[in-house]
Parts: C-alpha cells; structure tokens; sequence
C-alpha cells in the first residue's frame, strides 16, 4: 500500500471499530479543523485599458490554509443546518507572466443544509448544499499595480459540501470533507471597474467534530 492512502486506511480502520456517531433531531456539533481554500488555476482577465495597461494575461489567486470552525444543528435525524467560519484567508494575486500584482484578505461563511446517511457501517457519508458569502477586505498592491487603490467587491453564491465522518466515539469523530463555493468578486482599481475575477475555489481539510 502507498504511504499516502496510509492515514486513510487508519481512520477506516478506527471507524470500524468505534460506536457510530449516530445524528437525531435536537442534536447539534462542533467541528474545529483545517481547511485549504484552493482557487481555481484561472481566475479571468482584467481589462486595464483605462489604467494604460490594457488588457492583462489571466489573473491567478493562490491558495490559503486556515483553522476553521463548525456548528450544526439537527432539524430532523440526520438533517441538519451547518455554518461554517474560519480565520481570514489571505491570498497572493499574480497575473501570468508579469508577477504578484496584490494580495487579498477574505472570510467565507457558508449556510449549508445536510444529510448525513446513517448506517451500521461507523463511517458516514454526508452532503449539503448552500449559500456563501465572501467579504474581501486588507487589498494591497504591489509589482505593476504599486501604488494604485485596488478594490474587490464582497460575494454571494452557491455552495456544495461532501464528506464522510469516521465515529471514534459515539459522542466525536474525524471529518474529512471538502466544499465548491461560487465565489466572483468585481475588480476595481482605482475606482475603475477592470472586471471580474472568478475564484470558484475548492476548500478541503480535516476537523474534529463532536457531538453535544
């Protein structure tokens, strides 16, 4: 077996073995992780013709890993409404072939509704769907952009959510999970609108949850 699917065969293992991490109705968790939002690889081109720059080669944001926080509560066996927080990520942004152009602060909270399905087995699957709301704030500018205000407008969009919980308890569990977020954010520098950067990241990460 491959040293990488090593931690993963543990924790099949350790759920196999453990009570299951059953959900009911009044029920609600917490969940304390570590979460990497990963933006995708290309984030659109900004228009700069208004800044003498033209039009710029794609924008790229990079990646961030973050403690996060979870709280759920149960409306129903195995339906439960979830948020999600975390501390600000913080992101390079660099377009190709020119360099780091600024950097970015932002906090995600997502809304989600999900189902987990319960079974015999100690590892449970769950998904959820729901609402993000991304507020960018602390832009910088650096490299070709020094010196300019760079502005990016706050976000809301769709969020997807799948994951599976491995019962180490009947009261906790390990949580591996990953979400999508529709994240587009306006670009403005100095107060002209250059357009629209589409981050659409992948968050994904580990967290102890336990049940209260």
């Amino acid at each position: 077996m491959k040293t990488k699917y090593l931690p993963l065969a543990l924790l099949a293992a350790a759920g196999l073995s453990s009570p299951a991490l059953a959900q009911s109705a009044g029920d609600w968790t917490l969940g304390v992780g570590v979460h990497n939002v990963d933006p995708k690889s290309d984030n659109g081109n900004l228009d700069a013709t208004a800044l003498e720059l033209g039009v710029l080669p794609p924008t790229e944001v990079d990646s961030s890993v973050r403690p996060t926080v979870t709280f759920e509560y149960f409306v129903a066996n195995n339906l439960g409404i979830e948020v999600l927080a975390a501390l600000p990520f913080q992101h390079d942004i660099s377009i190709q072939g020119v360099g780091k152009v600024g950097s970015t602060k932002q906090l995600p909270p997502v809304v989600s509704l999900q189902y987990h399905f319960a079974n015999s087995s100690k590892v449970t699957p769950f998904v959820g769907a729901g609402l993000n709301y991304t507020l960018f704030f602390s832009e910088d500018t650096t490299g070709a952009l020094a010196g300019t205000d760079l502005k990016l407008d706050d976000s809301w969009g769709l969020a997807a959510h799948v994951g599976v919980d491995f019962a180490l308890s009947d009261r906790s569990a390990l949580r591996v999970d990953a979400r999508w977020a529709d994240i587009d954010t306006d670009v403005e520098v100095n107060g002209i609108k250059v357009g629209t950067a589409e981050i659409d990241p992948i968050v994904y990460g580990m967290a102890w949850v336990m049940k209260f």
